[in-house]
C-alpha cells in the first residue's frame, strides 16, 4: 500500500498568493519584505487551521531567499519550538543562547514559536529581553489562538497579525480546485456542506474533504455527504417548514420521528429549524440575501418559501424556536420539548390563517340574502369610507359566527351577515346623520328575532358543551378547548354555571362567551340558555407560581426546612 498524504499537508501553501482568505495579512507581509521594513518579532494570532503556522515558514523562507538565488533551501535557518512541550524556563534561557549565533549561510535566522501562549510566566519573563533587543539576524514569528493569554509586556514587543476566519466561498473554491486535481467530481452542494462545516478552518474542511472522499469515492453528492456528515440537510427544514404552514401537526410530528430515527439529535434538529427561519427572514430583503452562504439554486428554493410567509410570523418562529433550543437541555423530557414546540409553532400559522380568513372580503350576497333597497337611504349617499366600515363590521361578525356554523340553520346563519355600525370615533356631522337614519330605517325593516324554549337536561348541556371544545380544537383554538374541558358544566335554572381555577382562564371564557352561548342556543333550540364564570378560590391556592409561594408549600409540609434555611443562609 501506498503511503497517502493527507490534503492538509500535500496542499500547504507553499508562497503567499497561495494562502486563501488571509490577503490582507500575506499583502502587507510581503510589502514590508519589498520595503524592507520588516518587524523583527511578529505575533500571529487567529482561529486554527486558518494560515498562520504556514505563513510564518512561508516568511521565514522568502526572506531568506529575497538576499540569494530563489531556489535556495534555507530550511537550516528555520527553527520551530512548540511553545506547549517547551514552556520551562531552561527552554527559553536555550533559545536566548543559540540567537547569539549568526547564521551560516542567508542573512536571517527565524525562530518559529507556535501556541506561545502556553509559556510560563517565568518563561515569558526570561524571554522579555531577547525579544525587544534581538540580534540583527533575527527574526521571532510568535503563532497563538488564544491572544488574551499573552502578557501585555510581550504584545507590546510585537508587531501583530490577526487571521480571520476563512469565508465559506473561499473553502468552497479552493476544494473545488482541490476536487479537478484529484479527479473527483463534487457537486456544489456537497463542497457547500464541507465548508460550513469546518466553520472558518481550512485544515478542517480538507480534513473533512479526504473523510467524505473515502466514503464517497470520486464522485461526491449533497445527500452521501451529509448522511456521512451526521449534517440535517436544508431540504429537511424545507419540508418541515412547508409542513407547520399547513398546520399539519400530525405530519410534523411524524417527520420529526423520521429524523430522530436516522440518528440525529432534538437540539441538532431545532437549532437547524431556527437557523433555517433566520435564512428565510434574511431572503426577505434583497439587500441582505448576500449573508445567506449558499449556491444559487438552493438560495432560490428560499426566497419561494420565504414568499408564503410574513415578517410578522417569521419572527414568531424564530423566537418559539430559539427559546425552545435554549431550554433544551433543562428540560426532562426532550423529545417532548421539541414536539411541542413544533405543535406550537404550527399552531401559529393555523390562528394567522383563520385571522386572514375573517379578514377577507366576502363574495357577492345571493338575491335572497340582499337587504332590500328600501332600507338604503335615496336622499344621501355614503362615503367611500362608510361603506368600508360597514362591511368589514359585517364580515368580522360573520367571522365569529362561523366557529359555530355547524349548529345554525341556513336561516339563522344569514342573520349574522347583517351589517350592524357602532358609532366611531372621527366621524363627520354628515356620516353620524347617515348612519342614524340607516339604524332607523333597519330597526323599522326588520322582524323581531324569534324566541326558542325546547326543553333540554343537564346531561344535553354536558354534550353540547364537549362538542363545542372538540370543534375549536380542530380549528387550532387548543387553548380555549382545554380551559373549557378543565370543569364539568353545572345547571341552574337556565343559566349555566362554570368554575375556573384562576382569573386568568375566566377571562378566556368570558372574551368568547358570545360564540359558546351561540352555539349551545342553536344546539338545544333555547335562547333563553345564560352562562356565568366563577373562580374557585380555594382550587386557585393549589397553583404555585413565585419561588416565595413554592417556598410556602414546602414549609407547610415540612415545617424543619424553615431552620434549615435559616442554618445554612440559604435564599431563593
Amino acid at each position: 500500500m501506498n503511503h497517502f498524504v493527507v490534503s492538509a499537508r500535500k496542499y500547504r501553501p507553499e508562497t503567499f498568493d497561495e494562502v486563501v482568505g488571509q490577503k490582507a495579512v500575506t499583502s502587507t507581509l510581503k510589502n514590508a519584505i519589498d520595503n524592507n521594513h520588516l518587524a523583527q518579532a511578529l505575533l500571529f494570532t487567529g482561529p486554527r487551521g486558518v494560515g498562520k503556522t504556514s505563513c510564518a515558514r512561508i516568511l521565514a523562507k522568502t526572506i531568506n531567499q529575497s538576499e540569494v538565488e530563489k531556489n535556495s533551501d534555507f530550511a537550516f535557518n528555520i527553527f520551530e519550538l512548540d511553545a506547549a512541550s517547551n514552556n520551562s524556563v531552561d527552554d527559553i534561557r536555550n533559545l536566548n543562547d543559540q540567537v547569539r549565533i549568526p547564521p551560516q549561510a542567508g542573512k536571517f535566522k527565524v525562530y518559529i514559536i507556535d501556541e506561545v501562549h502556553m509559556l510560563s510566566q517565568s518563561a515569558f519573563n526570561a524571554f522579555l529581553k531577547t525579544l525587544e533587543e534581538p540580534p540583527k539576524h533575527a527574526i521571532f514569528i510568535l503563532a497563538t489562538t488564544e491572544k488574551h493569554k499573552i502578557i501585555p509586556t510581550i504584545l507590546s514587543r510585537c508587531q501583530v497579525f490577526d487571521f480571520k476566519r476563512i469565508t465559506v466561498q473561499d473553502i468552497k473554491e479552493h476544494l473545488k480546485t482541490i476536487a479537478t486535481k484529484e479527479g473527483v467530481e463534487a457537486e456544489d452542494g456537497a463542497l457547500q456542506i464541507i465548508a460550513q462545516k469546518s466553520d472558518g478552518a481550512m485544515r478542517d474542511a480538507l480534513s473533512t474533504y479526504d473523510r467524505v472522499v473515502s466514503y464517497c469515492g470520486t464522485h461526491l453528492t449533497r445527500p452521501a455527504v451529509a448522511e456521512n456528515l451526521n449534517v440535517l440537510d436544508f431540504e429537511t427544514f424545507l419540508k418541515t417548514t412547508d409542513l407547520l404552514l399547513e398546520a399539519d401537526i400530525p405530519g410534523v410530528l411524524m417527520y420529526f420521528n423520521s429524523v430522530l430515527s436516522k440518528g440525529y439529535d432534538g437540539q441538532h434538529f431545532i437549532s437547524g429549524l431556527a437557523s433555517h427561519f433566520r435564512d428565510l427572514l434574511i431572503c426577505k430583503n434583497p439587500s441582505t440575501i448576500e449573508l445567506l452562504e449558499v449556491d444559487e439554486s438552493t438560495q432560490t428554493a428560499y426566497k419561494n418559501q420565504a414568499k408564503a410567509i410574513s415578517m410578522k410570523q417569521l419572527l414568531n418562529c424564530v423566537d418559539l424556536a430559539n427559546r425552545c433550543d435554549f431550554n433544551y437541555k433543562l428540560s426532562q423530557n426532550k423529545r417532548l420539548h421539541v414536539e411541542l414546540c413544533l405543535m406550537k409553532l404550527a399552531s401559529i400559522e393555523d390562528a394567522n390563517l383563520q385571522k386572514k380568513k375573517s379578514h377577507s372580503i366576502n363574495p357577492p350576497q345571493s338575491q335572497e340574502n340582499k337587504q332590500p333597497e328600501s332600507s338604503i337611504p335615496k336622499t344621501e349617499t355614503p362615503t367611500a369610507d362608510q361603506e368600508n366600515n360597514t362591511k368589514i363590521e359585517g364580515v368580522s361578525e360573520y367571522a365569529d359566527s362561523e366557529n359555530s356554523k355547524e349548529a345554525l340553520n341556513p336561516s339563522e346563519s344569514d342573520q349574522g351577515l347583517k351589517p350592524k355600525p357602532t358609532k366611531k370615533n372621527g366621524l363627520s356631522l354628515k356620516a353620524i346623520k347617515y348612519k342614524k337614519e340607516h339604524e332607523n330605517k333597519t330597526n323599522a325593516n326588520d322582524t323581531p328575532e324569534e324566541v326558542l324554549s325546547k326543553d333540554y337536561t343537564l346531561e344535553d348541556i354536558k354534550s353540547t358543551w364537549i362538542n363545542f371544545a372538540e370543534i375549536i380544537d380542530k380549528k387550532g383554538e387548543k387553548l380555549l378547548a382545554s380551559t373549557l374541558l378543565s370543569d364539568i358544566p353545572k345547571l341552574n335554572k337556565n343559566c349555566i354555571e362554570i368554575q375556573m381555577p384562576n382569573e386568568t382562564m375566566k377571562i378566556e371564557i368570558v372574551q368568547n362567551k358570545g360564540r359558546i352561548l351561540k352555539y349551545i342556543q342553536n344546539s338545544l333550540q333555547n335562547t333563553q340558555i345564560d352562562l356565568k364564570v366563577h373562580v374557585n378560590a380555594a382550587q386557585e391556592k393549589k397553583y404555585v407560581h413565585t419561588k416565595e409561594e413554592k417556598y410556602l408549600r414546602l414549609k407547610e409540609i415540612n415545617p424543619k426546612i424553615e431552620l434549615l434555611k435559616q442554618k445554612l443562609d440559604l435564599d431563593f
